[in-house]
């Protein structure tokens, strides 16, 4: 995928609500490979008395990690949802900036697979949770393709 289709990608998951919400935002993205990080905030907290955060915004980065990383090998208007999210938890996950990594291992043409990795800056030998994300592959006829991407800005 081009690098000007890399940028709409991003920019169109980083306008999804979900994923604003929480404040993720993308470190890097290249064809089957995306960097995501969210930023510490105490409204992100699972656990006080740790503090730790908590394991659904862990499994959401993840979840954001490996469908972008899937879906930036796929083509204009394809679409991609989850099968199936195994995530093991590791270690708390500190009140710091999170990152979280997904890798595709498998692309099919109706199945993704990709791993998944989160942690703290610094840290990636030493990750606060690991999985493997399986994605469905909805294919675009031409229709799907212009109603995706139309409403995501061009490049400057």
């Amino acid at each position: 995928m081009q690098k000007k289709m890399l940028g709409k990608l991003a920019r169109l998951f980083e306008t999804t609500p979900f994923v604003a919400h929480l404040g993720m935002r993308f470190a890097s993205v290249e064809s089957g490979l995306v960097v995501l990080e969210v930023p510490f905030c105490q409204e992100l907290i699972g656990n006080p008395e740790l503090p730790a955060l908590h394991g659904g915004v862990i499994s959401a980065l993840l979840d954001t990690c490996g469908g972008a990383a899937v879906w930036s090998q796929l083509g204009k208007g394809d679409r991609v949802s989850t099968v199936d999210l195994r995530v093991d938890y590791l270690r708390p996950g500190r009140a710091e900036t999170l990152f979280g990594t997904g890798r595709v291992i498998r692309l099919g043409n109706r199945v993704g697979v990709a791993e998944l990795r989160a942690f703290h800056e610094g840290q990636e030998d030493g990750p606060v949770a690991m999985g493997t994300g399986v994605y469905n592959i909805r294919r675009a006829g031409a229709a799907d393709s212009k109603e995706l991407w139309d409403h995501v800005e061009e490049d400057s």
